[in-house]
């Protein structure tokens, strides 16, 4: 009997039957946009092998003005038929059902050519559209039917239309952006004139047995955006034009709200789907932040959805559904939601992957193989590096054995693991530590490396890790200075008011962990859960900290300018909403009884705290002065997780 019967039960949508109640929802890639098919159906393939119940890519345009980038994917021409067909029959082959999506960037289109209901500049754009004539509006419906004949044509067992997150369709139904006086503007009825033609028109053209998701916007976060009363009439009349399924869309991307970062709870939005699920008959799909199996099981058998979507962790690892029906949920490699090698890449235009699935995207190129001679590994350093590299080798049939000086394996990641935004990190340790011992891994803690055991294996690895970086700076060794290390692993208790010296990711990181508050996301951010309101906003609640927090950084630039550009913004607005104090481009004198000395603007000012905390960064550690290095033990600068674990796997792959 299945630990997940609501799951597993199939489900029938116009004569297509899905074996469960999964959806991998639409990803961006990067794979499309260089028109990479061989790879991208190796991609769909891996996971449709992996039992996922339906499949949607990530978005094709329906022509070149609707392009996210210049370079980005498109299907407008029969002649693209082929390649499409490459993606759909590897799926097929392997038991799944795939949905292409149908995608118009609008005013986010990221190129000069750009167009939108209204020539209004958005502001994650350096672009201002060009507002479509009545008659380019038309020709545009037209475009999305084309697309839609191509992609059945092609094999995709549906389309996807996308009307939600801000993008072209969205944009038509918000008076945010629709400053229209023709049939497609004004009343709301009049701007939701364009969806509902294009999903007429696609279901007259392509049958009743064609699956047809419409993503709807059903929580815009942004002014002007539309209420609870406007998304559920939307929705029936979407059933009634045709619709197969209503997928739901959270947040416009220039929303100000994080709905996907990890500081986002665990299924934090399925309230949403409930609702449309209580109006309409088609099935619906709950989104954003599902990444573990009983919060999948408990958004179905609850009623908050017919369907469950996840993309990003499918990335971290494409056999999810499989490991959750065989019963084996502790070997799944879970999604952390950090964004870093998966949107961040998008945004920066490079191809997508996982921090902690370097694999992810890259199917054709790394191949984890047995080794034709079995070699006994010392690894020494159990973080993520070492870890990775371990397992790694372990599936290549090598004997390893892993040590570490500390009595938890983990390194960098148990400091990682108490910040708030970051507890996905325990899920990470739970993965690896389950799959050391199925894969037969000899583990040592609390053991010290010595050059005596090299003479015992073939190859020996250091992934020893960083040691915090002291800066020059009089004073450093006062009784007030503390590392972050040890603030983090709570040998250290830090008093009222507090300086952080450091303005990169760990500074924030223990920033937000010396808060020590319990926030309620939807009061924080300021979310109407009723959506009375337009756009799903209300009054956001500012919570003061019980510590006075100044960050310092020597340079003139944001705070965390290296991380990620799809999450830093959020930690940013949250300290300081929470009353964080953000000094840059300073300079240190000296530290004393008095508190931290400093120069801004050419004048000296003090600065009385309790404690002052080193966060300016690290230096590699190394028991010895040559060998294979990876991760922080190789080169310290700019280390995260996502570099140690794919230099861990890569050389895992090399011995």
């Amino acid at each position: 009997m299945s630990l997940y019967p609501h799951t597993f039960t199939p489900l029938e949508i116009h004569g297509n039957k899905l074996k469960n109640r999964i959806v991998m929802g639409s990803m961006h890639t990067g794979l499309e946009d260089y028109l990479s098919y061989k790879k991208l159906a190796a991609y769909f393939k891996t996971r449709a092998e992996g039992d996922v119940g339906l499949m949607i890519t990530g978005g094709f345009s329906p022509n070149f003005r609707g392009r996210l980038t210049p370079i980005a994917s498109q299907l407008s021409n029969f002649t693209q038929v082929s390649k499409h067909r490459t993606v759909t029959n590897a799926v097929h082959e392997s038991g799944g059902k795939i949905i292409l999506q149908i995608l118009h960037a609008g005013r986010y289109a990221h190129h000069p050519f750009l167009v939108a209901p209204s020539a209004i500049k958005a502001p994650i754009v350096k672009y201002t559209p060009k507002e479509l004539t009545t008659s380019q509006v038309e020709k545009t419906i037209s475009h999305f039917v084309r697309c839609a004949k191509l992609a059945k044509k092609s094999g995709y067992d549906g389309v996807e239309i996308m009307g939600s997150e801000g993008y072209f369709i969205n944009q038509f139904i918000s008076k945010r952006t629709n400053h229209r006086t023709d049939r497609f503007g004004g009343s709301f009825e009049k701007r939701i004139h364009l969806p509902l033609e294009i999903l007429r028109r696609t279901r007259e053209e392509l049958g009743d047995k064609f699956l047809i998701i419409y993503r709807i916007s059903a929580l815009d976060l942004v002014k002007e955006g539309s209420t609870a009363e406007e998304v559920l009439h939307l929705a029936k009349e979407c059933e009634q034009a045709g619709a197969s399924i209503l997928n739901t869309g959270i947040g416009w991307h220039e929303a100000r709200i994080p709905t996907i970062a990890a500081m986002v709870p665990r299924a934090a939005f399925q309230f949403i789907t409930k609702e449309l699920k209580n109006n309409v008959s088609v099935p619906t799909i709950a989104v954003n932040r599902f990444n573990n199996p009983d919060d999948i099981e408990t958004c179905l058998r609850d009623g908050f959805s017919d369907l469950v979507s996840m993309a990003r962790p499918f990335l971290a690892d494409p056999n999810f559904v499989k490991k959750m029906k065989e019963h084996k949920k502790e070997e799944i490699n879970t999604c952390i939601a950090c964004n870093q090698a998966c949107l961040d890449h998008i945004f920066e235009l490079k191809r997508a992957s996982c921090l902690v699935n370097p694999l992810a995207c890259y199917e054709t190129e790394y191949k984890i193989e047995k080794s034709h001679i079995e070699k006994k590994i010392l690894i020494v350093g159990a973080g993520p590096a070492g870890l990775s590299c371990a397992l790694t080798l372990a599936e290549r049939g090598h004997k390893v054995h892993i040590i570490d000086k500390n009595s938890e394996i983990g390194g960098q990641f148990n400091l990682a693991k108490v910040v708030p935004s970051k507890s996905e990190f325990y899920e990470t340790l739970r993965y690896y530590s389950v799959m050391l011992k199925k894969l037969n891994v000899k583990l040592s803690l609390e053991t010290e490396y010595s050059q005596e055991m090299n003479q015992d294996y073939d190859e020996v690895v250091f992934a020893t890790g960083v040691s915090p970086r002291i800066p020059k700076i009089q004073g450093i060794d006062h009784e007030k200075v503390v590392v972050y290390k040890d603030v983090l692993s709570g040998k250290v208790k830090v008093g009222e008011k507090v300086a952080i010296i450091g303005g990169g990711g760990i500074g924030l990181d223990t920033a937000t962990y010396l808060l020590e508050h319990q926030l309620n996301f939807y009061d924080f951010w300021g979310i109407d859960k009723t959506v009375k309101s337009e756009g799903g906003l209300t009054e956001q609640t500012n919570v003061k900290s019980l510590r006075d927090i100044t960050i310092f950084q020597r340079s003139a630039g944001k705070f965390g300018k290296g991380l990620g550009k799809t999450t830093v913004w959020a930690h940013r607005i949250a300290l300081k909403k929470e009353g964080l104090k953000f000094i840059n481009n300073v300079q240190y004198k000296l530290i004393d009884d008095e508190g931290l000395h400093f120069i801004k603007d050419g004048r000296d000012q003090k600065l009385n705290v309790d404690h002052i905390i080193i966060c300016s960064g690290q230096t590699s550690y190394r028991p010895v002065s040559e060998g294979r290095f990876i991760g922080g033990a190789k080169n310290a600068q700019a280390i995260d997780a996502k570099r140690a674990i794919k230099e861990g796997f890569e050389l895992g792959l090399e011995l």
